[in-house]
């Protein structure tokens, strides 16, 4: 442990304390099952820590070898694992098959896309590491699921409730199951390979021994529905596979429903790809040249100084320079502290993303603020600042050698900014009508005022509120 304490002694230094601190009695003294796939905002909760510190003391943590990250592709129907992997590069199918939920489904980074933390082996070994020797129930709670299911403590108690019968099936070998069905949806699922059979039993019930086979393989072919009557089953599987599966009969209830519906918030791709901590630690190497990522829902704030090429005239090229450059580091910490992270800056312009409308709203009136102290501090008003606030879809993308974003709304946020006038913030509808930016406002004491504005390069008009 001597090489963990080192690392945590290192963590401790480049981030938040406190955050450190729970991290590291999280490794030191925590049951198995909670170093894998670590939910940060479960984590946060359970703890008292902020959210923002939290996620990015894991990121530290990561980067040092504590953890290893890992990018989850989730089924939005039953929450289980349809892919993972160490990069968000290998999110890179155009749809993703659930054979549980028998349905696909387009990958979304706000949606399907989740981020976990397994703590790694040189710091802690944990049954996890080997999931192929992990029990039934701790299989689906550690691996089959993400971390948005919330697995109730007594899981194997309710698995003798909703599973008819289950067996582990080394490789190549081949197993009888002789049970008795009863009238319900019956679904035969391994979380290894996700082979999946529906069964449909329903009519009068026969005592004649009903039969059919299942073989478990990689190739994930497209689920089927069989009818069988209430009475004696002889199942058949067979494991072509090179690991274990475990297949399961389980009753498609309202107790597996119920289960199913257990959710949590987790740390989403799009929120991680907002952080200005990941950005700084990460770097580009996060997405393929040729991805095409979509989010459903991203807001981006663009701010521009009104003015500049006056400025260095007036006040001269270095003491131009040095205030422009203080401009960046206020305008950069807010970003950082309303969750948001800085993309680009475009000469004296910054573009930058949040997760949500409300937190582009709270940073659009600190930066108006700090703008103001700034002017204050130096009597005459150089530093005119405008803000331009869209929320909507859009791709992450790599563009120029960068993680970027390309699209509708990354354009009309652009071409908002362009609209205001010094210390003006315009924002559009979705961002203002969005119920807690809607609220922020309120409690601010500000009403947006409406107005209908051609954007360039967009054929209808826009509703623009200008935010006092």
């Amino acid at each position: 442990m001597s090489e963990a304490k080192n690392l945590f002694a290192i963590l401790r230094q480049s981030t938040d304390p406190a955050a450190a601190a729970a991290i590291e009695k999280l490794v030191r003294d925590a049951p198995d099952r909670a170093l894998s796939r670590i939910n940060v905002l479960d984590f946060a909760a359970k703890r008292a820590v902020d959210e923002e510190p939290a996620i990015a003391a894991f990121l530290h943590a990561a980067r040092l070898g504590v953890f290893e990250l890992s990018w989850n592709v989730l089924c939005p129907g039953c929450g289980g694992v349809l892919d993972t992997s160490a990069t968000l590069k290998s999110v890179n199918k155009d749809e993703y098959e659930c054979a549980i939920c028998a349905a696909g489904y387009r990958p979304t980074l706000d949606e399907m896309v989740e981020v976990t933390f397994t703590v790694s082996r040189r710091v802690r070994r944990i049954a996890a590491h080997d999931p192929h020797d992990l029990p039934f129930a701790e299989y689906f709670r550690q691996i089959f699921w993400g971390s948005g299911i919330d697995v109730p403590d007594d899981f194997e108690q309710l698995i003798e409730e909703i599973v008819l019968d289950q067996i582990e099936l080394p490789p190549g070998e081949k197993a009888l199951l002789s049970l008795q069905l009863p009238a319900e949806f019956i679904i035969v699922m391994d979380p290894v390979t996700h082979g999946t059979q529906f069964l449909d039993v329903k009519g009068e019930p026969t005592r004649e021994r009903q039969s059919f086979s299942l073989v478990f393989d990689r190739l994930r072919t497209p689920t089927g529905t069989l009818t069988l009557r209430p009475g004696p089953l002889r199942l058949s599987l067979e494991n072509r596979t090179d690991t274990r599966v475990l297949p399961g009969l389980w009753i498609a209830g309202d107790k597996l429903h119920e289960l199913l519906g257990r959710r949590r918030p987790f740390l989403t791709a799009k929120r991680l790809l907002t952080n200005q901590v990941f950005r700084d630690l990460y770097g580009t190497d996060t997405i393929d040249v040729e991805q095409r990522l979509k989010i459903t829902s991203l807001t981006f704030l663009f701010t521009d100084l009104k003015g500049s090429t006056e400025l260095y005239e007036r006040v001269g090229d270095l003491a131009a320079f040095d205030l422009v450059r203080e401009h960046f580091r206020v305008l950069n910490e807010i970003v950082a502290g309303e969750a948001g992270a800085v993309v680009k800056t475009i000469g004296d312009a910054v573009m930058a993303t949040f997760p949500t409308p409300d937190r582009a709203v709270a940073a659009a009136l600190r930066m108006r603020e700090a703008m103001r102290a700034l002017n204050d501090a130096r009597r005459p008003q150089d530093l005119l600042l405008k803000i331009g606030i869209h929320e909507g879809p859009c791709l992450a993308v790599v563009l120029n050698d960068r993680q970027d974003y390309f699209g509708t709304t990354v354009n009309i946020a652009a071409r908002v900014q362009a609209l205001a006038d010094s210390r003006t913030i315009l924002a559009t509808g979705p961002v203002v009508t969005h119920p807690q930016a809607s609220t922020l406002l309120e409690t601010n004491g500000l009403k947006p005022a409406s107005q209908r504005r051609a954007l360039r390069g967009i054929t209808d008009e826009v509703a623009v509120y200008e935010i006092p």
